[in-house]
């Protein structure tokens, strides 16, 4: 069932698609660059590091763009590589936004397990993000490699 959470992310995807098509090749440059910009920030350290380095790095990158992509939208296939950069960076945002939650540490007969979302989570909410369509097809990210797990869920990969 689609809850009001699926349609907020869906929502946030398209419109993160849209903006990337709007700036044409710089759209491009704009998603591959917050996605790369997102891992190394993950990847090199805490909070206050990750953020320091995500607005240094995404700075850095909107300078770069400007001062080498003259003509973003020359030829119209620019529209669809702008797409492309806005649909990948939107999906790394709602995939980040759906697994990152907090979970609750559930023991029994099977042994410890985390169980995801933690119950303490506001009633609507909880239902919201357990019944959602988007969460439960991104499940298999939790036993995927590092460098995906680095990129949505930083902090289980630190643990």
């Amino acid at each position: 069932m689609i809850t009001w959470f699926d349609a907020l992310l869906v929502t946030l995807w398209a419109a993160l698609t849209a903006l990337g098509a709007r700036r044409g090749l710089s759209g491009l440059a704009w998603g591959l660059g917050g996605v790369t910009a997102a891992f190394l920030a993950n990847s090199l350290g805490g909070a206050p590091v990750a953020l320091i380095l995500g607005a240094l790095l995404g700075a850095g990158a909107g300078v770069a763009i400007t001062r080498l992509i003259h003509t973003p939208l020359e030829e119209p296939w620019h529209l669809g590589a702008g797409a492309a950069g806005g649909f990948v960076l939107g999906g790394v945002l709602i995939a980040a936004m759906a697994l990152n939650f907090p979970m609750d540490l559930r023991v029994d007969a099977q042994g410890a397990r985390g169980v995801y979302p933690s119950v303490s989570l506001p009633p609507a909410v909880y239902r919201a993000v357990r019944n959602s369509v988007v969460q439960s097809g991104l499940h298999g990210v939790w036993g995927s490699n590092a460098a995906l797990k680095t990129l949505l869920i930083p902090d289980q990969t630190r643990r």
